[in-house]
């Protein structure tokens, strides 16, 4: 299995820490594709916007829709985020 180096939450400082913190805040916890990019809290900060903007702000698909989608994605990709 391949690894990749991660900065765990307890690690983390500066700007990661917020990301992190504010991931705990918004879901529960940091997501394993956050700690992934950890190394360059830029990368993630540039990933999460984008997310937020392709998923959360109002677009031509319904929320539902852009859910069911990621999830059948996910499922195809055998990801189980």
């Amino acid at each position: 299995m391949a690894y990749t180096k991660q900065i765990l939450e307890k690690e983390a400082d500066g700007r990661l820490k917020q990301i992190y913190d504010a991931a705990i805040q918004r879901a529960g916890g940091v997501a394993g594709i956050i700690k992934l990019m950890s190394l360059d809290a830029s990368v993630v900060d540039a990933s999460m916007n984008f997310y937020l903007t392709l998923m959360k702000s109002p677009n031509a698909l319904k929320s539902a829709t852009k859910e069911m989608l990621a999830t059948v994605v996910s499922n195809a990709n055998d990801c189980f985020y």
